[in-house]
């Protein structure tokens, strides 16, 4: 098998073998195809190319070959990358593309270069920028809802805020996935994994208004206010759904609107829904749960921030 094919099997495999999202298949094939554009500059065939003929030294070359892309990538741009090339993060996002592909090979029992033999590119700690609690009451405060579009808005930032759903996860949800009255519904986030999601009493509240406001037969949970088809035409109902930009828009919006200097967006609402959480006592395992994390190591990033025992520690000693 050569390369080219090996990849594309790959790429099937991911869709119906591991079912993973849309938008894994779109990051792992736009960085394979980043990785066979360096071997074709490199006058490598990738539909002719062997697959033990990558070799480390070749994936190091690879590596001096991402850090140095030209400023005009478009990856670097929305990255966060430095003048010499892709950002670190970025980086490791090629590298990890290729590392699960050779693990696909050993799976199948072809020989090629061992994953492990691909170091990914150190990155600098994880900072997590939240809202304060004031902050966040800033925010819902800004939110006019004598505005036609008042209470919808103010119940998506309530909802956000209560659940901590990612906004894919918000934007997808339909009138019946949510049970009001339980204050809980079920949500699928990465991998279509399912977990239990609950909402505050005052979420519920500011849910109901605006539902209350609605006068369509539309499925979906939040639906743009302009105007189109019919109200009782339930076909345009999926048109009519808001947007991730949508939703993200709303968000900066109000956060503008607040006056709160710093950016605020869903996933900023996210990291604010579990800081609030841990500084409260909720132990990580169950934050990590409701956040979906699969891993423990992802959450653990909060406890920087939330640690009281260490603010015990510095007032107890430091007189």
């Amino acid at each position: 098998m050569y390369l080219f094919e090996a990849i594309e099997n790959f790429l099937r495999h991911c869709e119906v073998g591991k079912n993973q999202s849309s938008k894994t298949l779109e990051n792992y094939g736009h960085y394979l195809n980043r990785f066979m554009q360096f071997l074709e500059e490199n006058e490598y065939v990738p539909e002719k190319m062997k697959l033990d003929e990558v070799t480390r030294e070749l994936v190091e070359n690879y590596q001096l070959y991402l850090n140095r892309l030209k400023d005009d990538d478009p990856d670097k741009r929305h990255s966060g990358g430095s003048k010499s090339g892709l950002s670190k993060k970025t980086q490791g996002y090629h590298l990890i593309a290729l590392r699960a592909f050779l693990k696909y090979l050993v799976k199948i029992d072809e020989k090629s270069l061992a994953p492990e033999k691909i170091e990914l590119p150190k990155i600098g700690e994880r900072h997590v920028e939240f809202l304060t609690r004031e902050e966040v009451e800033m925010l819902f405060q800004a939110v006019d809802i004598a505005r036609k579009s008042g209470p919808r808005d103010r119940a998506i930032l309530e909802m956000l805020y209560s659940t901590g759903l990612r906004v894919s996860e918000l934007a997808h949800l339909n009138r019946s996935d949510i049970n009001l009255e339980r204050r809980e519904f079920m949500v699928r986030g990465k991998g279509n994994k399912p977990r239990l999601v609950f909402l505050s009493a005052r979420a519920v509240n500011h849910i109901k208004h605006y539902l209350h406001t609605r006068n369509d037969n539309f499925e979906p949970l939040f639906v743009s206010l302009s105007r189109g088809k019919s109200d009782h035409d339930i076909t345009a109902g999926e048109s009519k759904r808001l947007s991730t930009v949508s939703v993200q828009e709303i968000v900066r919006r109000h956060g503008r609107l607040a006056g709160i200097v710093k950016p605020v967006t869903p996933h900023k609402l996210r990291h604010s829904f579990a800081t609030e959480l841990l500084h409260n006592g909720a132990d990580i395992r169950s934050v990590q749960e409701m956040l979906g994390h699969s891993s423990i190591t992802t959450t653990q990033v909060y406890t920087h921030v939330t640690n009281p025992h260490l603010k015990e520690i510095h007032e107890k000693y430091l007189k």
